[in-house]
């Protein structure tokens, strides 16, 4: 079992930034692939970015590829979303999401692949 919390959200001028953290504790963490996903209220919940669990492949949709960047500290059983260049568009509630894989090179984009979710952190940009 693993329990994910999220934290960093906030409000935000559109073209600043933020970084999303999200603790894991659990066992065996370098073994999860880890996923971050954003649901804006009235749309359904989106891939934001992937990670494996060697933090050495990364995934991201072409409308974050330059601005989000995924990254993970296997020593703290951390990962963390960087969120550049932000937009109004981009406010949600963020999702950090785990699960159990063999291989530390593999990730994940689909909601369905993914075990473990936290509780979700606001992000809110303003115009």
């Amino acid at each position: 079992q693993v329990q994910l919390v999220e934290s960093g959200g906030g409000l935000v001028q559109a073209g600043g930034s933020l970084r999303l953290s999200c603790a894991a504790s659990g066992r065996s963490f370098s073994r999860h692939a880890m996923g971050w996903f954003r649901q804006a209220p009235g749309k359904e919940r989106e891939f934001v970015a992937a990670i494996s669990g060697s933090g050495s492949a990364t995934s991201y949709p072409n409308s974050m590829k330059g601005r989000f960047t995924i990254s993970r500290d296997n020593t703290k059983n951390t990962v963390y979303l960087q969120m550049n260049t932000l937009e109004p568009e981009d406010t949600a509630v963020y999702y950090c999401a785990a699960v159990f894989t063999t291989s530390g090179l593999t990730f994940f984009i689909a909601q369905s692949d993914y075990a473990y979710w936290g509780q979700g952190t606001q992000v809110t940009v303003s115009s």
